[in-house]
């Protein structure tokens, strides 16, 4: 399965990450609409007053993954990358790998040195592969156990 992982520059895009999103998210995990959405959501990369870098991952041209990179730390720290969703009938194909790779890439270029990111502990295995490290207790966010993950670019 070959995936293409392109930044969302428009609206329609940004809607079709935002789709993948909800119906991860909303749908299968049952994470309340409006706490999904929130202001780094506003429009696509370049927009006025928009601060985070969105991917959509796509397979024969048909969506089945997002993630979003936020734009609002200094270069040279750490910068927050998230929402990173896939359909489960595309999970275990690579979408999260390709996903991550390109966030990791992206992040770089930007002059960052380390990513956070907010891991779902059932996905702590997952990211745990790519390099990251948990720190800290296990917390509720949206009503899921999160853990706080780390990794050095």
């Amino acid at each position: 399965m070959a995936v293409d992982i392109v930044r969302v520059t428009s609206m329609e895009t940004l809607g079709e990450a935002l789709a993948i999103r909800f119906r991860v998210f909303v749908d299968e995990q049952r994470v309340p609409a409006q706490e999904e959405l929130d202001e780094y959501d506003a429009g696509p990369e370049g927009a006025p007053g928009h601060e985070a870098l969105h991917l959509l991952a796509r397979s024969d041209g048909i969506p089945v993954g997002a993630a979003r990179l936020l734009l609002d730390a200094p270069p040279g720290g750490a910068v927050h990358l998230g929402r990173v969703a896939v359909l489960v009938e595309q999970r275990r194909g690579g979408v999260g790998n390709a996903l991550m790779e390109r966030l990791h890439s992206e992040a770089r270029v930007r002059g960052y040195v380390r990513v956070e990111i907010s891991a779902q502990t059932h996905a702590i295995p997952f990211y745990e592969r790519l390099g990251y490290v948990a720190t800290g207790p296990v917390y509720l966010e949206a009503g899921i156990e999160h853990r706080a993950m780390h990794m050095a670019l």
